[in-house]
Formats: C-alpha cells, sequence, structure tokens
C-alpha cells in the first residue's frame, strides 16, 4: 500500500516538474528563438529546427533513458531536448557553433524558470556535447570534451541527445 502512495506521491512530483518545461515553452526569449529558427529555415526541407524536432527528440531520448535504465529526470530530458538546437538562427546568420548559441540561450532561460546549478551544469552539458559521438583520443569520453561537468548523469544526457537528435531526422 505505502508503494502505491509513494507512487501517486513520484507521479505527481513528476507533473510538478513539468511545469518548468511548460514555462520555457512559454518564455517570450524562447519563442523569439524560435521565430528565428523558422525565418532562417524558411527554404530548408528536411528536419527543420523547430517544436516538431525538439519534441521527436525529446520523446526518443526519453525512451533511450528508460531502456538503458539511467535515472535522468523527465523533465530535463524534455528541457535539453527542447533547447539542443534553439540556437541554429546564430549558426545561420552570425557562424556561432549552433551548440554553443544554444547552451547560451538555454543558461539564462533556466536561471530565470529556477533551474539550480547542478540542473543547469547537467542541462548545458549535454546541449555542448549532442554533436559529439563515443571517445575520443585523449579524453574520458566524447561526451564531455565541453563539459561544465564530469559527472555520470550529465554525459548519459549527452548520449541518450546525441542519439535522439539523429535518429529523429527525417
Amino acid at each position: 500500500m505505502s508503494s502505491s502512495i509513494e507512487d501517486i506521491k513520484g507521479k505527481r512530483e513528476e507533473v510538478q516538474n513539468m511545469k518548468r518545461v511548460q514555462e520555457i515553452y512559454r518564455h517570450p526569449d524562447f519563442q523569439e528563438c524560435l521565430e528565428k529558427n523558422q525565418k532562417a529555415e524558411t527554404t530548408r526541407v528536411f528536419c527543420k529546427h523547430n517544436m516538431v524536432h525538439f519534441q521527436d527528440v525529446a520523446r526518443l531520448a526519453y525512451i533511450f533513458s528508460l531502456e538503458r535504465g539511467y535515472s535522468i529526470k523527465k523533465e530535463e530530458i524534455y528541457v535539453t531536448a527542447l533547447f539542443h538546437d534553439i540556437g541554429k538562427w546564430q549558426q545561420y546568420s552570425d557562424g556561432i557553433p549552433h551548440e554553443k548559441a544554444s547552451a547560451g540561450i538555454a543558461d539564462k532561460i533556466l536561471r530565470e524558470a529556477g533551474f539550480e546549478e547542478d540542473e543547469r551544469t547537467r542541462i548545458l552539458t549535454a546541449i555542448l556535447n549532442h554533436r559529439k559521438k563515443g571517445k575520443e583520443e585523449g579524453t574520458d569520453s566524447g561526451y564531455m570534451t565541453d563539459s561544465l561537468i564530469g559527472d555520470e548523469t550529465g554525459e548519459q544526457l549527452a548520449e541518450i541527445l546525441y542519439d535522439a537528435d539523429k535518429i529523429s531526422r527525417a
């Protein structure tokens, strides 16, 4: 019986935590970046960097996390997926690598949404490393070469984000 009560409490907490995902989606800076991505990609045929792509990546990353037995919070997975390509327009307009532009945009909004430093660090690390795969020479892991912190959860988040991003493309 207590297990069922704890399960219900856990689900309530998860729903409450996902409210920060909605807060990010509604944030004026996030919406502005979505519009800028859309304008920058009007002639792009495949894999536009919009909410469809972000949601596909989030769902796939969440499935990968469950299948691999990772203990990554659903909220962190979804938030990371929302932000991973949000700065793509800056790559087109200013030549800034989009993972760096996206991390910069994400950091500001994450702070405003009340994410703690350890959460921000994991999310930003995954965003910065979402274009890398596997081990690289001279590093412990290719996912963490631009890391802000080398914790296992951050590395796993980068791994599932990379895999979800690649497999989600049309």
